[in-house]
């Protein structure tokens, strides 16, 4: 029987014991995480939600209870080690998972993968793309046999990536600490990963590695930032720390479709050059190399360049940007000499397999946000010879020809200089759909350059002359040569193309920009859905 002074315990007291305990939930780790997270230059993971998300937005929490009371044997696993919840970013709704490395080093108990499986469900179930913010030592070994290998544990969770991957609905992940063993397939199955600098992605770390092959190797060799973005080509964007991976996020959510708004033409920045600079920076026989990255910044709005994979397949850039204020995919030849951590040197204006491998990877990440795709041709062709051909060079030329032939999006190719061989076909040339194709008044269009054709088909030529009754002399040889050549860069010639219906229109460079926001205002049109009717009929 109660006494006189006590009172019962009203819904009203239950409700503001909850909201306390929940506040203690959110603390994670405690100040002592906290401060070692920041210690090693990293935010705490509401601290990196808070900054993603949208000012003023609010943030629908979800399994803030996960692991209430369990695995006590342990230690106190405050909302099963990861933080997860609906909010906006970039004014659209997305499902943000972040790991807290706070609590076990942000590493997955039972818990923490039924409640990461359960945010996959939603974000599907509703089509809200999903963010991870991973900082994570993997597994929770002790526990192992509880997170492993049934259907709904650890493996549930890839598969789900690529579930979700293949509905359409897109997956970043920004590698903001730890990501070891089998929790370094989660970013990498999604569209696209970012990853700051001193942060580590390998299946097996150094003490690990040393145990199973004697092989000793330091974190950043074996699996750092540097590494995944300058030699490996994991990672698609190298961020200094937290605050510009979480900034870069929001500019690549922005991307999106539904950020845009749908068929609607927002206002956006001058170009950084005008359109006058790309006189002095293209020649007109195209044998002056230049950046692409100078060309693009005469076209696209400025500040707007988000380059993907920048430190890797270099004679390709691949990048996000805006132009006029709508978002584009841009695959453009880099016609400048550049140098690799693994081929070393490498020419520009030819396709080697790393930039193959890029630009089919890019192409399909614009096919999975929609993005419209331009492609910048100046092509000498793909990269020939022994190492090439052992690196893999036919298998990655089809890879990007398979991408872009069966590329969805709206694509529009702008030859800039030469558009020669297998060159043409990766870079949509008019036997890939694109839904315009332009050409500057100094592009050349071709199997191969004048100088090699000619060549090579002066050669045919002499033999089959030297075959016959009579041999030729010395001079008609060379006069051969000479005609041989002349016809070859006739046809070169990009008026030869335009008179045969090659291209659509020869378009002066200072006007590219203005023609290209106009062309993206029709290609962004709805597509029409067939339905059976027809016209007049006389009866």
């Amino acid at each position: 029987m109660l006494s006189r002074t006590a009172r019962a315990e009203t819904l009203r007291d239950r409700c503001d014991k909850i909201r306390a305990e929940e506040e203690q939930l959110r603390e994670g780790g405690g100040k002592a995480g906290q401060e070692r997270q920041h210690k090693l230059g990293r935010l705490v993971a509401r601290e990196r939600i808070a900054r993603l998300l949208d000012r003023d937005a609010k943030f629908f929490e979800i399994g803030l209870w996960a692991a209430y009371k369990m695995y006590e044997q342990w230690g106190r696993v405050p909302a099963a080690g990861t933080v997860a919840g609906i909010g906006n970013v970039a004014n659209v709704p997305c499902m943000i998972v972040a790991n807290d490395a706070t609590v076990k080093a942000g590493a997955f108990f039972p818990q923490t993968v039924k409640k990461l499986i359960r945010a996959q469900r939603i974000a599907f179930e509703n089509n809200l793309p999903l963010i991870y913010l991973v900082d994570s030592a993997g597994v929770f070994l002790p526990m192992q046999d509880e997170i492993f290998p049934d259907e709904d544990d650890f493996g549930r969770i890839f598969r789900n990536n690529s579930v979700i991957s293949a509905a359409g609905i897109p997956q970043f992940a920004a590698i903001m600490g730890n990501c070891v063993a089998g929790g370094a397939y989660l970013p990498v199955l999604c569209d696209k990963i970012l990853m700051t600098e001193g942060s580590g992605l390998y299946l097996a770390g150094p003490s690990l590695v040393k145990a199973a092959i004697g092989q000793i190797v330091d974190q950043e060799e074996l699996g750092g930032a540097k590494m995944h973005s300058e030699i490996s080509g994991t990672v698609d964007f190298y961020e200094k720390n937290d605050e510009a991976c979480l900034e870069k996020l929001r500019s690549l959510v922005a991307l999106l479709p539904e950020a845009n708004g749908k068929y609607i033409m927002p206002g956006g920045k001058d170009a950084a050059k005008p359109g006058d600079a790309i006189y002095d920076l293209i020649s007109l026989d195209g044998h002056k190399n230049y950046d692409a990255r100078d060309l693009l910044a005469t076209i696209i709005d400025a500040d707007s360049l988000d380059e993907y994979k920048a430190d890797y397949g270099k004679t390709l850039v691949t990048a996000y940007a805006r132009v006029g204020g709508r978002a584009v995919g841009i695959v453009a030849s880099q016609r400048l000499q550049v140098r690799t951590k693994t081929e070393g040197i490498q020419m520009g204006g030819v396709i080697y397999s790393d930039s193959a491998d890029k630009a089919a990877r890019f192409v399909m990440d614009c096919n999975q946000t929609g993005l419209p795709i331009l492609f910048f041709q100046d092509v000498t062709g793909f990269m020939v010879g022994k190492a090439a051909e052992q690196s893999g060079i036919i298998r990655s030329g089809a890879k990007l020809v398979n991408a872009v032939s069966n590329s969805i999006v709206p694509k529009i190719t702008i030859v800039v200089g030469g558009s020669f061989g297998a060159g043409n076909y990766a870079l949509c040339g008019k036997a890939y759909d694109p839904r315009f194709i332009l050409a500057w008044p100094n592009a050349r269009y071709a199997v191969m350059g004048a100088a090699q054709a000619s060549d090579t088909v002066f050669s045919i030529l002499a033999r089959a002359k030297e075959r016959g009754d009579k041999k030729a002399a010395p001079g008609e040889l060379e006069e051969l040569r000479a005609k041989v050549k002349a016809s070859y860069e006739e046809q070169t010639d990009i008026r030869y193309g335009a008179a045969r219906g090659w291209i659509d229109a020869i378009i002066r460079p200072d006007e590219t920009r203005d023609v290209l926001i106009q062309l993206l205002q029709y290609v962004s049109r709805p597509t029409p859905h067939g339905h059976f009717h027809t016209g007049v009929i006389q009866v």
